[in-house]
């Protein structure tokens, strides 16, 4: 299953310039993938470094958090009443840098679920390249 721009913004509370999600390209009830579309015209470009433009590893982590957290509030009734914290992130690396015109994609699978409480395996990738990974712990809480 996919779901366009317009679809994931009925799901998760971020708007720009927090959205870091284009697209959700496959869904199952414990996998999920994500991707962005990373242009030149990233707002942190212009600091990131404006003559070797590099996107920060923090919003590629970012980016694979919301689309870990699409996966949980598709799992919860009422995910407009809802929002997911993320509670900590481990052994997260960065394998490679991700520039301008490139296409992120992150794939995360859920570990464990019980009363809102989750850990996820995320990768994201550029084509067939690993760029980043590690383990996300979250919660769905109520707003």
């Amino acid at each position: 299953m996919e779901f366009n721009i317009n679809e994931i913004l009925k799901i998760i509370p971020h708007r720009y310039p927090m959205l870091l999600i284009d697209r959700i390209t496959h869904f199952e009830e414990d996998f999920v993938v994500g991707e962005k579309c990373v242009t030149i015209n990233e707002g942190f470009f212009q600091g990131h470094f404006p003559d070797h433009p590099i996107m920060p590893g923090v919003l590629i982590v970012e980016s694979m958090a919301q689309v870990g957290g699409f996966l949980l509030l598709k799992k919860v009734k009422d995910p407009k009443d809802k929002v997911v914290y993320f509670l900590k992130m481990d052994r997260i690396k960065f394998r490679k840098p991700v520039m301008p015109g490139d296409t992120i994609r992150s794939e995360l699978k859920l570990l464990k679920y019980r009363e809102g409480l989750c850990v996820m395996d995320g990768k994201v990738y550029v084509g067939n390249t690993l760029v980043a990974e590690g383990e996300l712990t979250a919660k769905v809480m109520k707003k």
